[in-house]
């Protein structure tokens, strides 16, 4: 056990997050998305819900404050104006880790796809709400 780090922040996923540089993409997939066959890494958490997922790895990850959109989800098929019951849960854990409203970019299916392929790595949760996913950019921690 380590003081200050988050439960949920096994070994594997603490390497991996201490391993991305500014900029590398990491995914948080729910438990429908195709995690294994897009993923360079894939990391588990079963069991486990998207927004703590998120909550957990913002915890010691800095969102990249270089670009507009640190965040992006995956919009609703069929209805990309919807803003599904996950991605309301995402906002207030992006805010709080950010300490300001973060604005979160919606992509299309493919697109969404296209970008957790090239991701650093996907974190595969158990949540088993549909639009349960979303990407955040790592930034940097400025030493003055």
């Amino acid at each position: 056990m380590l003081r200050g780090i988050d439960s949920l922040l096994n070994a594997e996923l603490l390497h991996a997050l201490a391993s991305m540089g500014h900029g590398d993409d990491i995914v948080i997939a729910d438990a429908n998305f195709p995690a294994a066959a897009l993923a360079r890494r894939l990391i588990r958490l079963d069991g486990v819900s998207a927004p703590a997922t998120l909550r957990s790895i913002l915890s010691v990850l800095p969102l990249d404050d270089f670009v507009t959109c640190p965040a992006a989800v995956m919009a609703v098929v069929g209805d990309p104006d919807q803003v599904p019951e996950p991605v309301r849960d995402f906002q207030p854990v992006l805010n709080a880790a950010a300490g300001h409203a973060v604005r979160i970019e919606r992509l299309e299916q493919f697109a969404f796809y296209e970008r957790a392929r090239r991701a650093f790595a996907i974190v595969a949760t158990g949540d088993a709400r549909k639009y349960a996913n979303i990407i955040v950019a790592k930034g940097i921690i400025a030493v003055d």
